[in-house]
């Protein structure tokens, strides 16, 4: 495996020690970690979108002044 170095904040570096899993988690570890969840966020909240505009287009939906209105908030 190729390593290289790279240059972080002090806060940055704070804030990855305070993200890993276990103590001797390593940085890369990490990092690829927090790729992976960002990819799966992406997908899921691609789908996400995917069905609530299938949702809206059957008209399953409710517009926000009249659940203002069944909230009684209008």
């Amino acid at each position: 495996m190729a390593t290289t170095t790279i240059q972080v904040t002090k806060d940055v570096k704070s804030m990855l020690d305070s993200m890993r899993l276990y103590g001797r988690e390593t940085y890369n570890d990490l990092i690829l970690r927090i790729i992976e969840d960002s990819r799966e966020l992406s997908e899921q909240t691609k789908k996400e979108i995917k069905k609530a505009r299938a949702e809206i287009s059957a008209g399953r939906f409710k517009a926000h002044e009249k659940l203002g209105k069944e909230l009684g908030f209008k």
